[in-house]
């Protein structure tokens, strides 16, 4: 009883100062003074009856009670006339409301400009930061691979606008990104299609922008509206480097014009696309990218020619021991990437190399470490027809048909099974048109493992699996949702091919579309399979574009099929198998060849070797025993 009667009790007071909260600012006021009262003045009381020094008369204590009161609740506490109380009391009251009204003006002002900070709208005043526009799953690997291409610098900033919380966005990325070095990320709140906000982070000064594809329905406009916005801001951005990506390829053309000649648009659909087809004809190549893509690895630089000015591309390939030279940087901007080895350096040439960063493309002869003895010269392998198997269809397959049918010998056929019964009239009108690659479409469920017993899919040379959503869900589903249910059945798939691995006691070469880099992880295949992850790959992408411009015209000519691009090819038809030899005669080797070796990757180590065997940019006195069944990664003619 006891207890109920406490909290009945309680209850009631806390209903009673509700309700005097509620009855305004005049009744709060009058309460407070009365329970100030209610306080001080028994207190004042005691204070002076129990000093010893206190007058004796009951006037004298009176008095003594009340300039304790005034005192204590500063209203002066005067004594003498009734008129003179008065005034000092009047007077005291006029000091306390100015002096209470002033305070609460400073802290309302400090409060509002504390909500303004942590709103993010005030500006950016860095000069040669990086800017990232938008939000999405994109703006962690972007921010982490900006900070590791940062770590030798003294000073770096990034900042980030997004219609999104600051704080929420400082707290998502503190999460995601942990190790941030010595780059500082600022994070502003405001619209990327609003030239006023875009102010914010002060695009005019900074070295890059990055415009990063939102997600959902409607990305791509988005990114349209932002670089218009951006060029109304900063007309042509200054100095600055602008990266943009679009998803479809509909739209790559019309977000081009609006970057202006000088901004580089990246076409999701198409660079997935063309990474698909080169690395199922490629296995292991996804791996190479991965190297050269990600800053904590090996990646592209330019060299000064000092030296090998007069001299040709064929003798810089052995100027340097510690980085791979795959092509040149032209005094007008231009690259050329493997490069007859006849073709002169000019005095304004750049040299183009993979290497560990810029500070380690030092030049260094090592023709001396050629072993003439251990070249091999191989004949041309002459390419066979194959048959091919692509499990899935979206969007981008009708690019993935195409882009094979670019790359294949005549005679190859390529099965296609897709959901839906009008899978086969769908994809079929996707790809119309004279091609030598013969498709035959299947209507069947890839989840379904009845199915994939049936194909037989062990005899097929190669295996594409591309995100796939079911038709009837697709009417309703977001864009992301989509995304997400085509990874979970791409995942389903890839759970029962292994089932079909293990029952064939083979490794089926497969290579397998994504757009989360976290499912990757929950992927049921071996180590070190090839993998393209949309959103990774693009954000690595932009992120290399964003710190070397010339970039851009490199990569578009290792994507293009018509240009350069890497290839593994048995290390047996370059160097002796079987003998340890030096990496300068791979590279004199495949010279010969009119080709640039950057790397190999050793069979027996690509399940539990560093990067699954792949080793990019080797030092060229480096020895290293090829066997059969190994791979050179080389640059050459497509």
């Amino acid at each position: 009883m006891t207890q109920d009667h406490t909290t009945s009790l309680r209850l009631r007071l806390r209903y009673r100062f509700d309700h005097l909260v509620a009855g305004g600012t005049t009744a709060l006021i009058g309460w407070l003074a009365l329970a100030c009262l209610a306080v001080v003045v028994p207190a004042s009381t005691v204070l002076v009856w129990s000093d010893r020094t206190a007058p004796s008369t009951l006037s004298g204590r009176l008095t003594a009670v009340w300039v304790s009161v005034g005192q204590t609740l500063k209203i002066g506490g005067a004594v003498g006339s009734p008129l003179h109380v008065l005034a000092s009391v009047s007077l005291a009251l006029v000091a306390l409301l100015f002096v209470s009204t002033l305070v609460s003006l400073i802290t309302t002002g400090i409060n509002r400009r504390i909500m303004s900070l942590r709103r993010g709208h005030s500006t950016v005043l860095e000069a040669r930061h990086t800017v990232v526009l938008g939000w999405s799953d994109q703006v962690f690997p972007v921010i982490g691979e900006l900070v590791a291409a940062h770590a030798n610098q003294r000073r770096s900033a990034i900042a980030v606008l997004a219609q999104k919380d600051k704080v929420e966005m400082e707290e998502d990325i503190s999460a995601r990104v942990t190790d941030r070095g010595r780059t500082r990320i600022i994070c502003r709140n405001g619209s990327t299609t609003d030239p006023t906000d875009l102010c914010r982070v002060s695009p005019r000064t900074a070295k890059a922008v990055l415009v990063l594809p939102p997600a959902g329905d409607g990305g791509d406009a988005h990114v349209v509206k932002t670089l218009l916005a951006l060029d109304a801001a900063a007309p042509g951005a200054g100095d600055a480097v602008v990266v943009a990506a679009v998803r479809d390829t509909r739209n790559h053309e019309t977000a081009r014009l609006a970057a202006g000649p000088a901004g580089h648009v990246l076409c999701v659909d198409d660079i997935v696309a063309r990474l698909l087809v080169q690395t199922a004809r490629q296995p292991g190549l996804s791996l190479v990218y991965q190297e050269l893509l990600d800053f904590g690895g090996d990646e592209f630089y330019t060299a000064a020619a000092e030296g090998l000015a007069g001299r040709t591309f064929g003798e810089a390939l052995l100027s340097f021991a510690t980085s791979a030279v795959v092509g040149l940087l032209r005094a007008d901007g231009g690259v050329a990437l493997n490069p007859d080895p006849g073709t002169a350096i000019g005095a304004g040439d750049r040299i183009i190399v993979i290497s560990q960063d810029d500070d380690t493309a030092v030049q260094s002869d090592v023709a001396s470490c050629v072993e003439e003895e251990a070249i091999v010269t191989a004949g041309a392998r002459i390419p066979a027809a194959e048959r091919l198997l692509l499990l899935g269809w979206n969007r981008r397959a009708p690019l993935i048909v195409d882009q094979l049918d670019q790359y294949v010998s005549p005679g190859t056929t390529l099965d296609v099974v897709a959901l839906g019964d009008g899978a086969a009239t769908r994809g079929a009108g996707d790809i119309a048109g004279d091609r030598r690659l013969e498709v035959v479409f299947h209507s069947a469920d890839i989840t379904d493992p009845l199915v994939l017993a049936k194909l037989d899919v062990p005899s097929y040379d190669s295996v594409i699996v591309i995100g796939e959503t079911d038709p009837a869900a697709a009417a309703t589903a977001t864009a992301t949702d989509m995304e997400a249910q085509a990874d979970d059945r791409t995942l389903v798939t890839l759970l029962h091919l292994r089932a079909v691995g293990e029952a064939a006691q083979r490794e089926l070469a497969l290579t397998t579309e994504m757009s989360d880099d976290g499912n990757r992880l929950l992927a049921p295949a071996r180590e070190g399979a090839d993998f393209i992850v949309s959103g990774r790959l693009i954000s690595l992408l932009m992120t290399q574009i964003s710190e070397s411009r010339y970039l851009a015209d490199v990569f578009a000519e290792l994507f293009d099929a018509e240009g350069h691009e890497f290839y593994l090819r048995p290390a047996a038809d370059y160097v002796r198998a079987g003998r340890a030899v030096s990496f300068a005669t791979v590279v004199e080797s495949a010279r010969r060849r009119r080709e640039c070796a950057v790397g190999y990757r050793l069979r027996g180590q690509t399940a539990t070797g560093p990067a699954y065997g792949v080793r990019i940019n080797p030092d060229k006195r480096e020895r290293v025993r090829f066997t059969e069944g190994d791979w050179l990664i080389v640059l050459a003619e497509s």
